[in-house]
């Protein structure tokens, strides 16, 4: 048995959330080495420790992205890049001036 940051029971085919990034996606394999339990998410095909991702629930996966692109699901990275993006653009006070 694997479990989550909640000491909740993640099965296959559960959806989860990694905490520190956000990520989400499902489990499509699990193991344990060195007394450690992994979980392996579809979306990036990489390994988690299950004690650092959180079992969603159904009504957690209905949530709209903020784009209506008709996915179901947030994408926290493309986020992040529009972020980055946004915070590229530099204010500067002498571009507009007052007609008066």
């Amino acid at each position: 048995m694997v479990f989550d940051a909640r000491d909740k029971e993640i099965a296959l085919g559960n959806h989860v959330r990694y905490v520190d990034t956000g990520t989400i996606g499902e489990v499509i394999d699990m193991k344990t080495k060195d007394d450690i339990d992994w979980v392996k998410i579809e979306k990036t095909n990489l390994w988690y420790r299950s004690k650092l991702v959180e079992l969603l629930d159904e009504k957690d996966l209905k949530k709209k992205s903020f784009e209506d692109d008709g996915d179901d699901e947030i994408d926290i990275d493309s986020l992040k890049d529009k972020t980055l993006d946004f915070e590229s653009y530099q204010m500067d006070s002498s571009v507009a001036e007052g007609g008066g």
